[in-house]
């Protein structure tokens, strides 16, 4: 597809792009917008600090293998939150996580994003589409994200796909973790994600939550920093499935396959409950 792009010198601020977000209740139609976004972000290093300390990540001198979706997250808001984009951002729900890791991100002062939604998709529960965020250096495509987002109550022809597997097999437990009430809101601080269901009691009432929920890419980026070396420094996949959020505060439990080209992971709560499900590749 030859897709149109708009390139921006610069993203809107998030507290007009959350203002856009709250005046938008209703799905207003059932296709995708064809345009992207394009803009360079520079990296901050302070919030790269931040979200080193926050997500247990080293500092080895690369960039964390998510730390670009933190990046491109007001870019992210601003496709989302456009006029001509037809689901309201306060509803989706994210079910998949996908980067790929092309070569080392060592030595990156900004990084060329671009941004994009595709593959409109029936679910069970209404439909999904992919959220494409790529990221070039000089010498081109070094990182790319696919998030799969869920519009519960789009209606969509088709048969809705069979849901992800989840490891068959038990894993050795690698690392266990407490998430804390707060976590939501120090996650938000350092990456912009005020989503009100991970912020308070409170505001995750006003969207049926009991309790607030843990940011699943927070889940994420402990489970690859916890991993270490069990995930090659670049060229490699990384996915996610999200099932039953954290509810805050809990304990977690990370199980993960021995070092290797490849590989499964999953988290758990305690009485069996799955928060998420995943696995690591060589690309």
């Amino acid at each position: 597809m030859n897709r149109p792009w708009l390139d921006l010198h610069s993203t809107d601020t998030r507290a007009s792009l959350y203002l856009r977000a709250a005046s938008k209740r209703k799905i207003t139609g059932s296709s995708l917008p064809a345009a992207g976004l394009r803009c360079f972000i520079r990296v901050q290093p302070g919030n790269l600090a931040a979200y080193r300390k926050l997500c247990h990540f080293t500092d080895n001198g690369r960039l964390p293998g998510t730390y670009p979706h933190v990046m491109a997250f007001t870019l992210q808001l601003q496709l989302l939150t456009a006029h001509d984009f037809p689901f309201p951002l306060l509803g989706l729900v994210h079910l998949h996580n996908r980067i790929e890791a092309l070569r080392p991100l060592g030595g990156i002062d900004g990084l060329r994003f671009s941004v994009h939604a595709d593959n409109l998709q029936p679910h069970a529960k209404g439909g999904t589409f992919d959220l494409v965020t790529e990221a070039e250096d000089g010498l081109g495509l070094l990182w790319r994200e696919t998030s799969r987002m869920l519009v519960r109550g789009l209606q969509l022809d088709g048969q809705p796909a069979e849901p992800a597997n989840t490891p068959a097999h038990p894993l050795p437990e690698a690392t266990r973790w407490y998430a804390d009430s707060d976590i939501g809101r120090r996650y938000a601080r350092v990456c912009g994600d005020y989503n009100p269901i991970h912020l308070s009691v409170a505001s995750a009432k006003v969207f049926g939550f009991p309790r607030a929920i843990a940011h699943g890419m927070w889940s994420a980026a402990m489970a690859l920093a916890a991993l270490g070396t069990h995930v090659p420094a670049s060229k490699y996949v990384f996915e996610v499935d999200f099932h039953k959020p954290v509810r805050l505060p809990s304990e977690v439990i990370l199980s993960a396959s021995e070092p290797g080209p490849a590989g499964e992971l999953r988290l758990d709560g305690h009485a069996g409950l799955l928060h998420m499900a995943g696995r690591w590749a060589v690309r």
